[in-house]
């Protein structure tokens, strides 16, 4: 027969009941086996661990379950990028979508928001990569654009420079002659 314990809950066990039940959120799993874990570990029922959770260790840990929902949610859309991302192997990704059938009609509609967030992201993606694709072959034209202007100007400029050599050299004999003539 297994003991009972009906004393006090100390600092050590409200610790272990959050972290665990944390740890379930995180990975998906129901606080229900939570308790059942921690209930296991303290001797304790896991009614009594469910009724300690609900009742005073839930309520000063808000913002880790918060964060825990975020962590299993963002674990179930990289799963779900994974499974829809290859369109090499839709089939087993449509097999493997099937396969949350076993699922709560709460769950499955979460699930259903996840793919259709997933989608949606997807989509707005695909959408920013053709406009970036558009963008890169404006830039280029643009760029061969001014690339050929600047092949002008630097023919101008070589113009001009030679010209200027010219008159220089054009000017430094001038200049020499009158010398020579005085």
């Amino acid at each position: 027969m297994v003991l009972i314990r009906q004393d006090a809950w100390n600092q050590d066990e409200d610790l272990l009941l959050a972290e665990t039940v944390l740890r379930h959120i995180r990975e998906g799993g129901t606080q229900l086996a939570a308790f059942e874990e921690v209930a296991e570990k303290l001797s304790r029922t896991s009614a009594a661990c469910g009724f300690r959770w609900n009742s005073a260790i839930r309520k000063q840990y808000v913002a880790a379950i918060q964060l825990a929902k975020k962590t299993r949610k963002d674990l179930k859309r990289t799963q779900l990028q994974t499974t829809i991302i290859e369109p090499s192997d839709q089939e087993s990704s449509l097999t493997s979508i099937a396969s949350h059938k076993e699922l709560s009609s709460a769950e499955q509609l979460e699930w259903m928001d996840e793919i259709i967030s997933f989608l949606t992201w997807q989509k707005n993606k695909i959408n920013s990569d053709q406009t970036l694709t558009e963008k890169t072959s404006k830039l280029h034209l643009e760029n061969e654009r001014l690339t050929a202007e600047l092949a002008k100007l630097r023919d101008a400029y070589q113009e001009v420079r030679e010209d200027y050599q010219v008159m220089i050299h054009a000017m430094q004999r001038a200049t020499h002659r009158e010398k020579l003539n005085k």
